[in-house]
């Protein structure tokens, strides 16, 4: 059976030949993994991640120069300590108003022109078109979050407009994926803390609910999955998210959210991708202890509803042996795919 129709049964509640998984890593974790297998195609082969991403994540960025960077949106970021996304030092909307300010192309080439070569390097896996900062974080970096914060009470019809201007064009983003052979769109939108939602359950039901629900409407009638990644404590919003079409949500943190009890109980509505601590275990714990938590977890899996994978992008401050243990371990399952954790 195929990488492809492996996700598919996990995601839709069955059961799977094995757990699927799929891991993504920062900058230095990739470099270390490119030395550690010798090329991209090794590291590919060895590790058989299950999705293909297509599209990009932010927006791509213009080099500035001195490590900062702007994006399509005219947000200025510095990269300099955070190599894979930065932090945002120059916002375009200064004040709760969109007069003069226009959107970019949203079929701009550039996040399209590589889906071809990518479909064909990788035809067995979950084709996954990715939209992140794609409603709340993109209206945040435009504007800056305090002012978002403080608009959310002062300004409503602003925000309104704006994520409504957002969902544009993102649903033209969508509309133009949609005309290659993908499986899902994976929106990021990081709407959680470690405890509990940034703005609050009630703000996020009255202007953030009902305009995913146009995005997620889009993709499901396309006949195709929804999958989010959203950062920190949201579980609260699972049931509202179920209600608006979201099939997978990610990252799934056990340091915020009991994840054996959620896998059980929203089996067969909502499928989970991560699970494997990157706070506590992953760095901290030895390689006795990775293993433990990665064998729990596909225990846990193995009726469906689980991609396996660390509950964020690997960081650099997790030991190279402890990301070979759960590469490791999950290659090992019963009719897995054969791969390796490369080197001597």
């Amino acid at each position: 059976m195929e990488k492809r129709e492996v996700v598919r049964l996990a995601l839709e509640g069955q059961k799977p030949p094995y757990v699927p998984w799929h891991y993504s890593f920062t900058v230095e974790v990739e470099d270390a993994l490119l030395r550690r297998y010798g090329s991209r195609q090794a590291m590919d082969e060895g590790i058989q991640n299950h999705f293909v991403g297509l599209g990009s994540d932010i927006g791509f960025f213009e080099d500035l120069g001195d490590d900062h960077f702007r994006d399509v949106f005219g947000v200025v970021w510095d990269r300099r300590v955070d190599k894979d996304i930065g932090v945002v030092v120059a916002t375009t909307l200064k004040e709760p108003t969109l007069s003069g300010y226009s959107f970019p192309d949203p079929a701009d080439a550039r996040f399209f022109q590589d889906i071809p070569e990518l479909l064909a390097r990788y035809p067995d896996r979950w084709r996954v078109f990715r939209l992140g900062f794609s409603l709340y974080e993109r209206a945040w970096t435009l504007r800056g979050m305090e002012n978002l914060m403080a608009d959310f009470l002062e300004n409503p019809e602003f925000v309104r407009d704006l994520f409504d201007a957002i969902c544009d064009y993102n649903l033209a983003q969508v509309d133009e994926a949609l005309k290659y052979d993908i499986d899902a769109v994976y929106f990021g939108d990081d709407w959680g803390m470690q405890t509990g939602l940034q703005m609050g359950p009630a703000l996020w039901r009255e202007f953030v609910k009902p305009v995913l629900q146009r995005m997620y409407g889009r993709v499901k009638d396309a006949g195709k999955k929804v999958m989010i990644h959203s950062c920190g404590k949201v579980d609260e919003l699972f049931d509202d998210l179920v209600g608006i079409g979201l099939d997978c949500f990610n990252p799934f943190q056990p340091e915020v959210m009991d994840v054996f009890a959620l896998l059980k109980r929203y089996r067969g509505r909502l499928a989970f991708h991560g699970g494997l601590s990157t706070q506590r275990t992953l760095p901290y714990g030895s390689r006795t202890d990775v293993r433990n938590e990665t064998e729990r977890l596909l225990a846990a899996g193995r009726d469906g509803g689980f991609i396996l994978s660390p509950a964020h992008s690997v960081e650099d401050d997790v030991p190279l042996e402890n990301v070979l243990e759960f590469i490791t371990v999950a290659l090992e399952q019963k009719g897995a795919p054969k791969g390796s954790t490369g080197g001597s």
